[in-house]
This record gives structure tokens, sequence and C-alpha cells, in this order.
């Protein structure tokens, strides 16, 4: 059934992707309409382009290794990154700095890597590497797609709803006096943010699969031990980087600028940088731990609220009215994470996870007599 379900998200994801496909081939004129500058807005547009290759890409990139995570095939993943991530600095290399191709360059270098990464899975999976959970394309993909959509999009609304904060935020930074500067400072921040929470993605996966085994095991002091060792990793590694942004602003700034102005304006932002750095360490591990127990539907309203009730309105609030520019906008998303993480924080503490347990014994249950198991089977 993993296989059928890969091919099945494979074909919604197809689908969800196309529909939205207008937002990336229109960006220019989104741009404009939503009053940005010109040339900010053409800059974007043009982007935009390339990233419709890159969202096609993703369908299959995210599906395939969560896919092989949940088979604990880590190791592949691994090592295709890897050599993805060489390829992709060669790349930057060749077309940024040697041949002088400016954004052209590293988009084209972005989708030649990021499709050398899908194409070494698709010949991992085709080539009998996982002869237990895939067995060819089948019509079956194409059978209750319903239930699949219905659990995807609570998954999808939470997930979104984390994804669109900062870009709305760096949104918001482009109608700043000094537009350039302040787009330029933010996505700089953005990026060593992004960084950090590339290592948390990790934590989140791995929280997720883990805690979904262990639910589907009947193990519910595996499911707590497993977010107690999670935790303290993550939160770990969370206070290394956060000393790091600390001590190093000013230097970090330097490895995407020259423009000293862009550069003043990250230091400025730097210690603020930290914490949001740490707060990475929390929020993404305990999103992962809600996916693997079905609360999707939970984080998503509390995504809700907290990003787009609390956050993004006191960011536009601070950076606006008051002198605080884009620290205040800063101010206003950690304000939304600070208050995202306490909720799930709470949330999950009050779980009762032997409750849970029963609850997926009784899902798998009715699964398997529905894919025609027998009661004794099941049982």
């Amino acid at each position: 059934m993993m296989g059928i379900h890969l091919q099945r998200a494979w074909i919604i994801d197809l689908i969800v992707v196309t529909v939205f496909l207008p937002i990336l081939i229109f960006g220019t004129q989104i741009f404009k309409l939503l009053g940005q500058d010109d040339s900010i807005a053409k800059s974007g547009g043009y982007i935009s382009l390339w990233f419709i290759s890159f969202v096609y890409n993703n369908v299959f990139r995210q599906t395939i290794q969560t896919y092989l995570q949940a088979q604990s095939k880590n190791l592949i993943i691994a090592w295709i990154s890897a050599a993805q991530f060489a390829l992709h600095i060669l790349l930057s290399i060749l077309f940024v700095r040697t041949l002088d191709m400016g954004v052209t360059g590293a988009m084209l270098a972005l989708t030649i890597s990021t499709w050398f990464l899908v194409i070494g899975e698709f010949i991992y999976i085709f080539g009998g590497w996982c002869p237990n959970t895939w067995k060819g394309f089948t019509l079956a993909a194409f059978k209750d797609l319903v239930p699949v959509v219905k659990m995807s999009i609570s998954s999808g609304v939470m997930i979104c709803l984390e994804l669109w904060y900062n870009a709305v935020l760096v949104l918001l930074a482009g109608y700043m006096k000094d537009a350039a500067v302040a787009i330029s400072a933010f996505s700089i921040c953005l990026n060593i943010n992004l960084w950090d929470f590339a290592i948390s993605l990790g934590f989140l996966g791995a929280a997720c699969v883990r805690v979904a085994n262990e639910l589907g095991r009947g193990n519910a002091k595996a499911v707590k031990f497993a977010i107690e060792v999670l935790m303290g990793t993550s939160v770990a590694i969370g206070l290394f980087f956060f000393v790091i942004c600390l001590v190093f602003g000013r230097n970090l700034a330097y490895l995407f600028t020259n423009d000293d102005r862009v550069a003043d304006t990250v230091v400025d932002l730097s210690f603020l940088l930290s914490f949001t750095v740490l707060l990475n360490s929390i929020y993404p591990v305990l999103s992962g731990v809600a996916i693997g127990a079905g609360m999707q539907s939970t984080v998503a309203i509390i995504n809700l609220v907290c990003y787009y009730v609390i956050g993004i309105p006191l960011g536009a609030l601070l950076g606006y009215v008051t002198p605080l520019q884009v620290k205040g906008i800063w101010i206003g998303m950690i304000g939304g994470v600070l208050t995202q993480t306490i909720s799930i924080v709470y949330m999950v503490w009050r779980t009762n996870w032997d409750k849970e347990v029963k609850k997926t014994s009784e899902r798998l249950r009715k699964y398997y007599l529905k894919e025609g198991e027998t009661s004794e089977q099941v049982n």
C-alpha cells in the first residue's frame, strides 16, 4: 500500500500544482497589483517563472523522501542529497561567477541540481531497492483518492500557513521607504534562518515517522521517549546556532552582500535572528509530533491564529507605526512563532498518549477490515 499511496500523492499534488500555476506565471502582474515597486515586481515575476520547474520537482522530491523515511531508508536520501549539494555548488560557481549569468545562472543551477536529486531517487525506487513497497505503477492509485485528499488538506493548510507567513513578511518589507535595502536585509536573515530551519525539518520528519510508527505499534512509552530525545537533540543544536548568530552577525551579513547599508540592517536584526533560530529548534519538532499523531487540523488552527491574527498584524503595526521599520516586522514574526510554540508545547504536554494509542489501533483495525482482511488476521 505504501507504493500505491506514493502514486496517489503524485496524482493529487500534480493536479494541485497545475491549478495554482497561474500564480507563478503572472507573478509580475500580481506583485504590481499588490503595490510593489516596479523593479521588485519584475525581478520577483522573473524568478517565479523559474520556480515552475521547481514546484513540479517538489511534487516528487517531498513525497519520495517521506516514502523512503517511512521505511527508515534515510541513508540513501543523505547520499543523494550530498551529491546534489556538491553539484549545486559547482553549477552555481560555473553559471554565476564564471559565466556571469546572474540570477538566470543561479536559477538554472537550482533547476538542474534539484532534478538530479529526483532522478536519483527514481533510479533507487524503480531499480528494485524498494521491493517490499514498490510493485510498479498501478490503476489502483486512482481509486479512493478522496479520503487521501481529506487527510492531506489539514497537513497542507498547516504547512502552507507556516511557509506563507515568511512570504507575507517579506511582502510587508517591500512597502518600506527604502524597499531594496529592507527586502535584501530581511531576505538575508530569512536565508540564515532557513539554513537552520533545514536541520529542524530533519527532526520534523523524524518526529512524524517515529511517533506514527510507535502509535501504530501501540507503544505510548516509546512515543514519549522519542519526543524527549528529539526535543533534547534539536534544542542543543538550536543553542549552538543561537550563539553563532549572536557572535558572528556582521560576518554572516557579508557572506551575502557587499552593501554596507544592507549589512548594517542585518547586524541590527542579528539579536532577533538569534532568538528566531532558537525557536526553530522547538516548534518544527512539535509540528512533526502533531503530524505523526494526526493532529494537523488543530495545529493548522493554531498557526492561523498565531501567525495571521497575532504575528503579521503585530509586525505591520511595529514596522509602519513605530520607527522600528524592518526590526518591527521581525519582532512581529517572533511574536507569532513564540505564541505558536507555546501553544503546541501545551498541546503535546496535555496529550494522553495511551488514549492516542487506542485511537490509532481502532483506526488501523477499520482500515484493514475495509481492505478485505478478516477479523482474525487483523487481531
